[in-house]
């Protein structure tokens, strides 16, 4: 998927009028993995004696991002022939517009925090919203219109991730009940919707270069789950968190089987899918650690930050110097084609 827009003469000319895409969803990604940042080093706080103030920086940083995602998105849409509805029926687009409020619902339990009634407001109503976007996409996968070459791993978005994360942000805002409903939903729609991507993944041939780092998205489920689950139970080792932790380390070792084909890929703003299930790992990672307590065990859960940190920075320095590399050649030729125009039309 590419972000681009192709120019002619503004209308009343007599010929084409300027066609402007919608902005892929897949840039929602960009709020996602920096929430999976600021969850690290808020986990960082609670865990390993970092300031608060680190955590809610980052916080800060989330808001903008997403508010600021959410705008430029409703913006540039106002101004495309495309409407809202084909891009959330795309095949590959479609199931990410569930970062919106997935974002929100972690954006929400963060400020309960300090602001309980604007929090709780804030995490119910992107869970609402989170509810009704994955009935209705259910309901449309329903209708037969998908083929299985379209599945990838952003379809865990709307039912999984959003019910493990509205497990969690639940529970801290004071409402078990939704809590262990949320959860049983994420988990059983990680059963289905992973069978159905690991067969997909198995038989059909492989993804496109630009859908590729989706595959990453099976590190999370484990990770966001057994996170779910030390929020509702409480930090220890029990059956279900030792299972959910062995499930982690199997889908980690997977991704470092994948890491030669990650390497081969052309950089893109869908390396951001690489950025949230790292997070989540790395911080289920810390919660582990210090439940097993062993000495020296902070030491490896620093190691784990500074790798999240890393990881993601770089991914943003790279976001910027593509995005600005894209504007300028957007500007140039821009400026090349109203030029023509003039040319045209002897001015």
């Amino acid at each position: 998927m590419t972000d681009a827009t192709t120019a002619g003469s503004p209308p009343g000319r007599g010929t084409p009028k300027r066609t402007i895409q919608r902005i892929p969803l897949n840039t929602l990604a960009i709020a996602f993995g920096l929430a999976g940042l600021a969850g690290i080093w808020t986990t960082a706080g609670r865990l390993l004696g970092v300031p608060d103030i680190v955590g809610q920086l980052l916080w800060g940083v989330v808001v903008v991002a997403w508010l600021w995602l959410i705008v430029a998105h409703l913006r540039r849409g106002a101004r495309s022939a495309e409407t809202l509805g084909a891009q959330l029926r795309h095949p590959a687009q479609g199931p990410i517009a569930a970062l919106v409020p997935v974002v929100g619902m972690l954006i929400g339990a963060d400020l309960y925090r300090f602001v309980p009634v604007a929090g709780s407001i804030l995490v119910i109503a992107s869970l609402v919203v989170g509810a009704c976007f994955a009935g209705w996409i259910l309901a449309f996968w329903h209708a037969g219109n998908l083929s299985p070459e379209a599945f990838h791993g952003g379809y865990l978005l709307p039912t999984v991730a959003a019910g493990l994360i509205a497990a969690t942000t639940s529970f801290r805002i004071g409402l078990p009940g939704l809590a262990i409903g949320a959860f049983a939903v994420g988990i059983f729609f990680w059963i289905v919707i992973s069978t159905v991507l690991l067969a997909r993944l198995a038989f059909f041939p492989p993804l496109p270069a630009a859908l590729t780092p989706t595959c990453a998205i099976l590190l999370a489920p484990p990770a966001v789950a057994g996170t779910a689950w030390f929020t509702i139970n409480g930090e220890r080792a029990d059956l279900v968190s030792m299972a959910l932790l062995g499930l982690l380390v199997l889908m980690a070792l997977q991704q470092v089987a994948l890491l030669p084909r990650y390497r081969v890929l052309p950089f893109s703003l869908g390396f951001w899918s690489f950025t949230f299930p790292l997070a989540a790992a790395g911080g289920y990672g810390i919660q582990w650690l210090s439940v097993v307590g062993f000495p020296g065990w902070q030491a490896v859960a620093w190691l784990l930050v500074v790798v999240v940190t890393a990881v993601i920075v770089a991914i943003a320095i790279r976001s910027l110097l593509l995005v600005t590399s894209v504007r300028r050649g957007a500007r140039r030729a821009e400026n090349v084609l109203r030029r023509a125009d003039d040319l045209v039309e002897g001015r």
